[in-house]
Order: structure tokens, then C-alpha cells, then sequence
């Protein structure tokens, strides 16, 4: 017998399993069994549509048209808190002139619209009944590549579909209806079909994580969630406000590359910035002294590298305070105050 290979009984007696490694037999012993996982996979999955089914609705959006309301379209949402509050898209219902919202049960209910924010497409309706199921958030800042996610919702108008896969990637970016940029966004490989968005994403432990909110077509399997951090944020302004507050400067500008020369003799850390091409008149930006032609690099030290960047940075907390924008104009390095005042309303 070989040195270091120890042989173990096969039958209890104590003789040895002839031919039979030690660690073979061990591997053997752990191997977990196909069938019992794909049936814990299955009972995972089951849980997880039996505890939220109840709070997935479906969405049929209403428009005028010749004095009546003409149906306009279709989509999912979910309650989220006991008093009647749905989270869906605010593709989904914007514009409505009548929202009216179907339970699982098959009630069918009118719904007011609370508010919507075109800019992460997310919107909340409310419906007033009695016993209604709400679905727990989860936290996306947990979440892992890889991690197994359950899709519900109404694709093509059939009610409560349910798919499942798992999380392909996070920290994507995603480029609302309005232009700007959503970020932290899921990517799940989980199927999404027109009628999907504004359903959840759930966890195996039922928990949402995320509003399903877009499919790249025509490619497979890559789909997009709004994570639940950036909803819960969300959903509780346009609850208290109706909408969200962002700042706003008034210019117009695009992407561009800096020269290398530029960037060594101003000692910047980025190799990019915005390039005003448009000041609109009576704005905080023609205010600064901003001007066609510049080139905006930073923002309260911050580094601009394209317009994606201003957009990051002026949020609501930007709104009337004054601030300093750094640019390139020729060969000066200029830092103009600039005071942005809440932008208007997409």
C-alpha cells in the first residue's frame, strides 16, 4: 500500500474497503444530492411567492381621449405599507388621467396618484381598503452577485407570473425617460417582460430588494431592478412631498476629453469635463458669469468628468446654497460661485 493512502471499512467490520480511498469515500459522504437541493431550491422559491403574492398588484393606466378615459396601459406594482401604499414605475403611470389597481384577491380599486420621479422612474399610488397585505423591504447594500432573486408581476397582462435567477451584477447605471442617469441599479438575469415593471425583486428570505424597471432588447437575460436603498429614499419624498427636489444651473453642455497638457498644467484628476455649449438666460449659471465655450471640471472640489457627473452632484441638498464651480476658460483656471436654485419639474 502506497505511503499516505489510508483505506476505511466498507462494511463496519473493520476490514478495509479494498481500493477504496479514504478521502473518495469522505467526498462521496459530502457530496450534497441534486435532487434534495433542487427541492430545497424549489421550497425557497414557493415560500417566497406565497408570502408575497398578496401584496403584488396589477396597474391599468387610463388617458383622455375625446372625453373619455381609453385605456393606456398596463403594469405591476406592490403594497408597502398596510394603509395602502404601491410602489410601481413612474413610466408606468405618468400621464394618467385614472389608475385603477387589481389585488391578488381581484378587487379592483381606484388609485391616487401620491407622486412620481421621472428621474430614478419611480412612482407611488394609493388605494383605500381594508385588509391589505404589505411586502417587507429588504436592503440592497447586502446584496452579492450571484445571489438567487424571485421576479413577480403581470407580464403581458397574465397576473401574478412568477421567474427567478440571480443577481448577474450591481452598481450599474441606468439612463432614465428624463436623461439622467439612475445609479446602484440590479442586474438580474431573472426574465422581465412588458407589463413586469414596477413589480418586485425579492430575496429568498421574501424581502425586497428591488422595482424591476427595464429589459435590454433584444438580448436575453439582462434585465434591471431600482434597488430598494435607493426606493426606500425615494418613495419616502414623494410621500411627504409629492416629488423630489434637485438642483438646477441652467447650462447646456456634453462630454468632452481633455488635452493631456491641460490636464498636467492644471494638476487635475480627471481627463475629462463638461463643455458649455448653451447658458440659458436668467439662470444661476448666467448669474456665475458661465459662458459658452467653458470648461466646467469641478464642483465644490468635486470632479467633473461629463455631464453625468453635475447630475450626481446637484441634488436637493444643492438648492440655494452657494457653491463653486471650477473651469477652464483658455488657458485660465477660473472658480466662479454659482447659487442653484430647484429645477423644474420633467
Amino acid at each position: 500500500m502506497p505511503r499516505g493512502l489510508s483505506l476505511v471499512s466498507g462494511d463496519g467490520s473493520g476490514r478495509p474497503a479494498e481500493g477504496r480511498p479514504a478521502a473518495e469515500d469522505s467526498a462521496r459522504g459530502s457530496r450534497p444530492n441534486d435532487e434534495a437541493l433542487l427541492d430545497e431550491y424549489s421550497r425557497t422559491v414557493v415560500g417566497v411567492v406565497e408570502a408575497l403574492s398578496p401584496a403584488v398588484v396589477n396597474i391599468d393606466v387610463y388617458k383622455k381621449a375625446r372625453e373619455r378615459d381609453v385605456r393606456a396601459g398596463t403594469g405591476s406594482g406592490f403594497i408597502f405599507t398596510p394603509d395602502g401604499f404601491i410602489l410601481t414605475n413612474s413610466h408606468v403611470v405618468s400621464g394618467a388621467a385614472r389608475v385603477d389597481v387589481t389585488l391578488n384577491d381581484g378587487r379592483r380599486l381606484a388609485a391616487q396618484i401620491v407622486g412620481d420621479d421621472p428621474n430614478t422612474d419611480l412612482a407611488v399610488v394609493r388605494v383605500q381598503a381594508p385588509g391589505l397585505h404589505a411586502a417587507r423591504l429588504g436592503e440592497s447594500r447586502s446584496l452579492r452577485p450571484g445571489q438567487m432573486v424571485v421576479a413577480i408581476g403581470n407580464p403581458l397582462g397574465f397576473q401574478c407570473t412568477v421567474t427567478a435567477g440571480v443577481v448577474s451584477a450591481l452598481g450599474r447605471s441606468l439612463r432614465a425617460g428624463s436623461g439622467r442617469l439612475i445609479d446602484n441599479v440590479i442586474q438580474t438575469d431573472a426574465p422581465l417582460n412588458p407589463g413586469n415593471s414596477g413589480g418586485p425583486l425579492l430575496n429568498s428570505a421574501g424581502e425586497v430588494i428591488g422595482v424591476n424597471t427595464a429589459v435590454i432588447l433584444p438580448a436575453q437575460g439582462i434585465c434591471f431592478a431600482i434597488a430598494i436603498d435607493t426606493v426606500k429614499f425615494v418613495a419616502g419624498r414623494l410621500i411627504k412631498d409629492g416629488a423630489i427636489r434637485r438642483a438646477f444651473i441652467g447650462v447646456a453642455g456634453q462630454d468632452v476629453p481633455l488635452h493631456r497638457r491641460v490636464v498636467r498644467f492644471h494638476a487635475l484628476p480627471n481627463e475629462s469635463a463638461v463643455l458649455v455649449t448653451a447658458v440659458e438666460p436668467g439662470s444661476p449659471a448666467q448669474a456665475s458669469g458661465l459662458k459658452d465655450g467653458d470648461l466646467i471640471v469641478a464642483y465644490e472640489g468635486l470632479p467633473v468628468t461629463g455631464v453625468d457627473d453635475l447630475h450626481r452632484i446637484l441634488t436637493d441638498a444643492r438648492v440655494g446654497a452657494r457653491s463653486r464651480v471650477t473651469v477652464l476658460r483658455g488657458a485660465d483656471r477660473l472658480d466662479l460661485e454659482i447659487v442653484p436654485r430647484e429645477a423644474p419639474r420633467p
